[in-house]
């Protein structure tokens, strides 16, 4: 009986230093936070890296921070309270004006829409938006795709009643009536159109204005915390390259624990794998090297306008470095 109580001693002891163990190495990990935006494309590859061991693999653990739209968190990090973070189209602006630095090249998108309901009295023809009443989110590819809208029927943002909202926002407004169109990204598009059923329709998307700009989504950093976190910021691209050779792979499985993460249907997030083309890593890394990534953010940077310096070199808000010491 002594025996066995020894025994079983030794066996709890063993166990106990195997947690403890575990526990040490949980600890020895760089802890990053990254914010993320509710939709597949803004957590698809970091959530397949984080899934199958990636960011582990390279001594980080992730701590995932969720917000509304890319202005709001370029604003967290120039507070410190987030260290990496994803962006859309819209919010590039603000690292052209030096604001913030590109890590990593996320995709090209095509989730942003202008949505107007027929009973309102919009049209196929943008000019039916004059005197409406819109709603839109400042400083994202929500303003910057109802711009464009408006301006290929002459129109600017003084011929529309335009109102300033959140994503969600967006929605119950549109969804309740309130507005006769909007502009918004996925997945609030697909949630309107659902909700609205025929009524609602696309009056234009980032397929539409191609010849004017390269919807570019992005991860990025503040310049401070990359050149003090280098190293660390390697691993991070390393474990995202890995996330999205995983995602290209396996998209139902991604769109699982994408839905997890946001607490949503699976249909819901599977429908979103259509917003954008997905590249992998070695296609990425390719399109790097013969300067079409390059090229997409100087056509992105001149679609701002008078938003920026169109004299900024893309090289100077844009860490392609990064990108190809990750990939090595």
């Amino acid at each position: 009986m002594k025996k066995i109580i020894a025994m079983l001693l030794i066996a709890a002891l063993a166990l106990t230093s195997v947690f403890a163990q575990g526990g040490n190495e949980s600890s020895d990990l760089d802890t990053v936070r990254v914010a993320y935006m509710t939709n597949y494309a803004s957590l698809c590859s970091l959530v397949a890296g984080i899934q199958t061991g990636a960011f582990a693999e390279q001594g980080i653990e992730v701590e995932l921070v969720e917000f509304a739209d890319g202005p709001t968190i370029i604003a967290a990090m120039e507070s410190g309270s987030i260290d990496i973070g994803y962006i859309g189209h819209g919010a590039h602006k603000l690292c052209v004006n030096g604001r913030a630095k590109i890590f990593a090249f996320s995709h090209v998108g095509n989730g942003d829409a202008v949505i107007g309901l027929r009973s309102h009295g919009v049209t196929e023809d943008p000019a039916s938006l004059k005197g409406k009443s819109i709603g839109y989110a400042s400083g994202t590819s929500s303003e910057q795709i109802l711009k464009w809208t408006l301006e290929s029927a002459g129109l600017t943002m003084d011929d529309v009643t335009a109102y300033e909202m959140d994503a969600a926002a967006i929605t119950s407004a549109m969804t309740s009536g309130a507005l006769d169109a909007c502009a918004n990204w996925s997945p609030a598009t697909f949630t309107i159109l659902d909700a609205i059923g025929d009524d609602a329709f696309v009056l234009a998307d980032n397929v539409t204005f191609a010849d004017r700009s390269a919807s570019v989504a992005s991860w990025i950093v503040m310049d401070k915390w990359a050149t003090e976190n280098r190293d660390l910021l390697v691993r991070f691209t390393r474990a995202l390259y890995d996330g999205m050779d995983y995602r290209a792979e396996n998209i139902e499985q991604t769109a699982e624990w994408v839905a997890e993460v946001l607490g949503t249907s699976y249909d819901t997030v599977y429908a979103q794998r259509g917003d954008a083309e997905w590249l992998t890593s070695d296609e990425m890394i390719a399109q790097i090297e013969d300067g079409t990534i390059e090229e997409m953010y100087e056509v992105q940077k001149l679609s701002f306008g008078s938003e920026v310096d169109p004299s900024t070199p893309v090289s100077d808000y844009v860490m392609f470095d990064i990108m190809l010491e990750a990939a090595e």
